[in-house]
């Protein structure tokens, strides 16, 4: 018993140190490449397929100021004031979910989703939520919001073997990230459900009609601050930020 203890305490010592470690680095070391990555391309040579991976890191600096406001419209519109769990969201998604239907509805914060793509694999067992929950708690904690959605926005599939704000404006745009125009933004956040079925190169129908409301949504969005900056709900045309007057 004692032995075991002994080997639980070691295990458990190791892995707070070695994540919380991660973060840390994380923090100010640009992330070239995520587990998702890594899956996908064993995935293309299982299917047979020749390997695919696009992904080039850029600074916040260099990304389109209307892409952190188009995916705050589309996945969390409450991300600049929640601390990575928006329980308004969960709420209303049990209460939907509780209602029935084919779809079940998620509340995945960018701060989640972040944490799932940087340190986890894909999946919806209790187990990976849990650890989930852990990082996302750590990079709240020891990132910015600033940068909470670099990482995000670097590091997001956008399609089949497409990751970040980068390649995808050089695949599907033919542009550098930080010309990609408030309408393109918003086409790409409408991919974020699904990217590998919803293609930004070549829209559906659907695909026009989420754009158009995303941009509706994005009026009520604050401009995306800069590092050190406060939120300036002047720039959005009412919604949650103004009540926080």
């Amino acid at each position: 018993m004692r032995l075991f203890l002994a080997i639980v305490k070691w295990v458990a010592a190791i892995f707070f140190s070695s994540t919380i470690l991660a973060v840390v680095a994380y923090r100010f070391i640009p992330v070239y490449v995520t587990p998702l990555m890594v899956i996908r391309c064993f995935q293309q040579i299982g299917n047979g397929e020749s390997v695919t991976l696009h992904h080039h890191w850029v600074p916040m600096s260099e990304i389109s100021q209307h892409l952190p406001v188009a995916v705050m419209a589309s996945e969390d519109q409450r991300f600049l004031i929640h601390h990575g769990f928006d329980f308004n969201a969960i709420q209303s998604a049990v209460r939907r979910n509780r209602q029935g239907g084919k779809r079940k509805l998620g509340a995945s914060t960018i701060s989640q989703q972040t944490a799932k793509n940087v340190f986890l694999w894909p999946g919806r067992s209790w187990t990976r939520k849990g650890f989930e929950v852990y990082f996302t708690a750590l990079i709240e904690l020891m990132w910015s919001k600033q940068r909470i959605m670099e990482v995000y926005l670097n590091s997001i599939e956008m399609g089949n073997g497409i990751y970040g704000a980068d390649a995808v404006a050089e695949y599907h745009f033919s542009k550098r990230a930080s010309d990609l125009s408030r309408s393109e933004c918003a086409l790409i956040a409408a991919t974020l459900p699904n990217p590998r079925k919803f293609d930004s190169s070549a829209p559906s129908a659907y695909m026009r009609k989420r754009q158009r409301t995303i941009e509706h949504e994005m009026k009520f969005i604050p401009t995306f601050p800069k590092e050190g900056e406060d939120i300036n709900p002047d720039t959005a045309a009412g919604g949650v930020y103004h009540h926080r007057r």
